[in-house]
């Protein structure tokens, strides 16, 4: 099942893009909620390039590598990948008078239920929005 999210943010395509992604900005923005952060990103953005953030919860109980290798990029329009487990992603930004929309569309895994798992990619596009329109 796909499942989709998606939040617009106030700032023009150049800056959202960039934040996207540049790791120093990822670690700053890429965790669902403030127990939880990213401590480490890479990012090879080319196709068949990879790209990698380490996860963890800020009492160290757990974490984990989100890890990916990119199958398709439309600079400041679309960005495709694959999980190391077949699951695909779809990343759109569109762009409109009042900034972007990023669309995030991805394949479920079966650990999880839907709405968890459509909650946290949420809150995770949601800390990414208030973390651009901050600094822009």
């Amino acid at each position: 099942m796909k499942i989709t999210v998606e939040t617009h943010v106030k700032a023009p395509i150049a800056k959202v893009w960039h934040a996207w992604n540049n790791p120093d900005d990822i670690v700053e923005w890429n965790a669902a909620s403030d127990d939880w952060h990213t401590t480490r990103s890479t990012v090879d953005l080319r196709v068949g390039g990879n790209f990698s953030s380490r996860m963890e919860a800020k009492d160290g109980s757990f974490g984990f590598d989100f890890e990916a290798s990119y199958t398709k990029i439309v600079e400041h329009e679309l960005i495709e990948f694959s999980m190391g487990d077949q699951r695909s992603v779809q990343v759109q930004f569109v762009s409109d008078a009042n900034g972007v929309t990023v669309r995030e569309t991805f394949d479920s895994e079966p650990t999880h239920s839907i709405e968890q798992q459509r909650d946290g990619w949420q809150a995770i596009l949601n800390r990414f929005a208030k973390h651009v329109e901050a600094k822009n």
